[in-house]
């Protein structure tokens, strides 16, 4: 009996930040990605075997890794903009000129 196994990533882009990139300091829109890496049997996705964060600067694109805690703030400041609406933007760090 032939048993086909193996892993397959899903990218789910979670939301779009305005933040300060620590790689080259411009105040530039992020975008907030989960990948996802699933156990699959013959090709179809069982089971999640591992997720991780990031947050991608669309100036520079240079990658960070977040935590799951840290990810929900940044949705939750997302979600929490004036007046309740999403507004796909959110300052994490104040921008000095």
């Amino acid at each position: 009996m032939l048993i086909i196994f193996g892993t397959k990533g899903y990218l789910y882009q979670l939301a779009i930040l305005t933040l300060v990139c620590g790689q080259c300091g411009n105040p530039s829109a992020h975008t907030l990605r989960k990948r996802v890496t699933k156990f699959t049997l013959f090709f179809v996705p069982l089971f999640p075997v591992s997720t991780n964060y990031r947050t991608q600067c669309t100036f520079c694109g240079a990658e960070q890794k977040v935590t799951a805690e840290q990810a929900e703030q940044l949705q939750a400041q997302v979600a929490g903009g004036p007046s309740g609406h999403h507004q796909g933007q959110s300052q994490q760090q104040p921008y000095q000129s």
